[in-house]
């Protein structure tokens, strides 16, 4: 399974204890992109498994989220996060700083969690808590999207957790694989005789429709007031627009009047 989300994302990590979280996000995410409840909790007690910690932890860990995510640094939430009380102020500071929040859940059997985490010397709880896990995730995952979620990818197996891949989208406003070379024009205020000529000295023509391109490939950025003053504000803004929509132009919205 292909799981693809946004480049820019909070992505919570949803599953019990053994259902593979934590191996899942050293294999497909940077180290410093996952933040895990149990080191913060060994960050701020020693002790990675530390209940009485949990509170401080998780406090450390949405601190951290949040500094990655106004840096525009993607965001990965590795704790069980099965009640929608761990997943509600998860989902308000994806809000905060204008993201996705991404839901990637882990509903494997219960049987092999508990096999799992017998193998773990940290793991000394017995199959009612994977149980009790494992039931308030399965209540949840109606809900994930009512709960804000915009994607939500839901793993069933180890053969679907082991197979799956990420694939980053780029956000609509990156455009980093643009590389010009460019002609900036700004102020045309309805000027559209005088763009026409700014064009044609540019080296741009008209095409289909009401875009203008250039052969050697160079590309227009509009960075605003197209409107506003001269004559012609119906014909410039249909000229952007087409221009943009053949993929010859960029704009940047000027001021609102």
């Amino acid at each position: 399974m292909k799981l693809t989300i946004p480049e820019l994302a909070l992505v919570v990590l949803i599953g019990p204890s053994g259902a593979g979280k934590s191996s899942f996000a050293r294999k497909h995410f940077k180290p410093t992109e996952a933040l895990s409840s149990d080191y913060c909790r060994g960050l701020v007690s020693d002790d990675e498994n530390s209940q009485e910690a949990t509170n401080d932890a998780f406090e450390v860990l949405h601190f951290v989220a949040a500094k990655r995510l106004a840096a525009g640094k993607l965001v990965v939430v590795d704790a069980t996060n099965v009640q929608p009380e761990a997943r509600k102020p998860l989902v308000a500071l994806a809000r905060q700083f204008h993201c996705l929040p991404v839901a990637v859940v882990f509903d494997l059997p219960e049987k092999i969690c508990h096999e799992r985490n017998k193998d773990r010397a940290d793991r000394t709880f017995g199959p009612h808590v994977i149980r009790q896990q494992s039931q308030q995730l399965r209540r949840s995952l109606r809900g994930l999207q009512r709960e804000g979620f915009r994607h939500v990818f839901a793993l069933s197996s180890v053969e679907e957790v082991d197979g799956a891949t990420i694939e980053r989208q780029p956000l609509w406003n990156n455009k980093k694989s643009e590389h010009g070379p460019f002609d900036l024009i700004g102020d045309v205020h309805g000027c559209f005789d005088e763009l026409i000529e700014l064009l044609a000295k540019l080296g741009y023509a008209a095409q289909d429709g009401s875009a203008y391109s250039h052969p050697g490939g160079r590309k227009l950025v509009f960075v605003g007031d197209l409107v506003d003053r001269g004559p012609k504000i119906p014909q410039v803004v249909r000229l952007v627009i087409e221009s943009v929509k053949a993929g010859s132009a960029f704009c940047v919205p000027g001021n609102p009047t």
